[in-house]
């Protein structure tokens, strides 16, 4: 063979190469089989030969959406309203040597609303969002409303102690997925996990459609619409869906990179007290008085009233566990002397938050 045929013959094989190279490139990028192209073998693993990903992201969110409405369709009550709580890991799972059926945030909760007045109804309109696959998985294995809340990629799995990083990073995925639900359509009741139901928060709720939000306190200083003087908890609220509580929304999530070490309540706190959002937005904003919405921070003084007991000023998992269950302990205790006509019922107190007290005094590493 002489010069000229092997040259012809090199430069047909690097063109047959080259066709087959970018058949499978082409393969790779727009095929909808499961043949992977092994990129690996010429870029770096964290590049990309092409923009798959964006289709098999966007085909994914289009799937949470139709997955979300689907909750809140199921959840919601006639005039579109639902109860909304978030859950991880760290509130479904119990310590492996502990089978007491009520030793997990989640147990505790839904035990309110059997044992509360008026509350079991409520659990038809309860939608649990899981932020971690335990949480999903534990919330399915009970029957309830559940919701997939995806983090890309954040660990919220294990316990995240008051003012931590993870902690306020996960707040603010909190105020951002009800922001999406505000948009959607629906009212709902915010409830922490660690907030107990004792009787039906709808009949001490206004349900006047002029009053946009109504949110509870840590301490109720006396006027309900008197936004100087109160200290929000955006552990419990109930928030209409409509313009000015999405500009709300939409205007304190946009403050998240701006506030670094500050949670989402300082935040709206700051906001509602300093930068008078009430006012710009025509908000009318009622605060919830502790006697009916009560916490650690500050007790309600009537049994008779009280609706939900909040447990705030406390650090940890551990320490909310072993107090909340002194709280139903307390309110069984109550019944019983009600439906008894016994006259101690007068002289009921609420025991002393003991663990919530000392947590403040336990190590970050600690949990009780």
């Amino acid at each position: 063979m002489d010069k000229n045929s092997k040259k012809q013959t090199i430069i047909g094989n690097i063109a047959v190469a080259t066709l087959l190279f970018s058949a499978l490139f082409l393969l790779y990028c727009w095929s909808s089989s499961s043949f992977t192209f092994p990129n690996q073998f010429f870029l770096p693993s964290n590049q990309s030969l092409c923009t798959k990903s964006t289709a098999i992201d966007g085909h994914k969110a289009q799937h949470d959406n139709i997955e979300l409405d689907s909750a809140l369709a199921k959840a919601s009550t006639e005039n579109k309203t639902v109860i909304i709580a978030i859950v991880n890991k760290a509130y479904v799972e119990q310590e492996e040597d502990n089978v007491d059926g009520e030793s997990t945030m989640l147990n505790i909760f839904l035990r309110s609303f059997w044992l509360g007045e008026g509350t079991r109804s409520l659990v038809d309109n309860l939608l649990i969002v899981a932020v971690d696959k335990t949480a999903y998985d534990r919330c399915r294995f009970m029957r309830l409303n559940c919701f997939r809340l995806e983090t890309d990629g954040v660990d919220f799995g294990g316990e995240k102690l008051y003012m931590s990083n993870d902690f306020i990073k996960m707040m603010w995925t909190r105020t951002r997925f009800l922001l999406d639900v505000l948009k959607r359509g629906y009212n709902f009741i915010f409830t922490d996990t660690d907030v107990v139901w004792l009787r039906n928060p709808f009949t001490k709720l206004s349900n006047n459609e002029t009053e946009d939000l109504q949110i509870s306190t840590d301490h109720f200083n006396g006027n309900s619409w008197s936004p100087e003087i109160q200290l929000i908890n955006t552990g419990f609220y109930f928030a209409r869906s409509n313009n000015k509580t999405i500009s709300l929304f939409e205007t304190w999530y946009a403050k998240k990179d701006n506030s670094t070490g500050m949670k989402e309540q300082d935040v709206l706190l700051n906001m509602i007290r300093n930068e008078g959002i009430i006012g710009k937005l025509g908000l009318r904003v009622r605060f919830l008085d502790t006697l009916y919405f009560s916490g650690f921070c500050q007790d309600s003084k009537d049994f008779r009233q009280v609706t939900t007991v909040h447990a705030n000023c406390c650090r940890s998992i551990f320490a909310k566990v072993k107090d909340l269950k002194a709280v139903l302990r307390d309110w069984m205790q109550f019944k019983r002397l009600e439906e008894s006509n016994n006259s101690m019922v007068n002289n009921m107190k609420w025991s002393v938050h003991g663990h919530c007290w000392h947590s403040w005094k336990i190590s970050n590493n600690t949990k009780g």
